[in-house]
């Protein structure tokens, strides 16, 4: 039986933003752009190829992201989530069934938003 985010228990989401956050960073760790692309949100891979003017997968290891350790801390709410991780911040959202990448390479500003390496429009 598939469940849908509203219906998926707090430690479901959490668990499933913690293993897309973790896909994307063993993609990054390989250089499998590719890969790094699948797990990125549409407009966040529409924004990566409209900057770089370059397919996804070669444009997305072209971007200056950390590779970070492993998960410190996991934030769910509703359809969104932060991955804090030992050297990176991810922020992804829920969409078709699945947790994706909508910002990559962030650092905190303190009293600011996140400063994001990679982002959706």
């Amino acid at each position: 039986m598939l469940l849908g985010v509203g219906c998926a228990s707090l430690d479901e989401r959490r668990s499933g933003a913690r293993a897309a956050a973790l896909a994307f960073q063993h993609a990054l760790r390989d250089r499998n752009g590719a890969a790094l692309c699948a797990v990125l949100a549409p407009q966040t891979r529409e924004e990566v190829v409209r900057t770089a003017k370059i397919r996804c997968r070669d444009a997305v290891l072209e971007e200056d992201l950390p590779r970070a350790g492993g998960v410190r801390e996991v934030d769910v709410h509703g359809r969104q989530a932060r991955v804090v991780l030992t050297g990176d911040t991810l922020f992804l959202s829920h969409i078709a069934a699945r947790w994706k990448v909508v910002a990559a390479g962030c650092t905190p500003r303190p009293g600011r938003p996140y400063e994001c390496a990679v982002q959706g429009g």
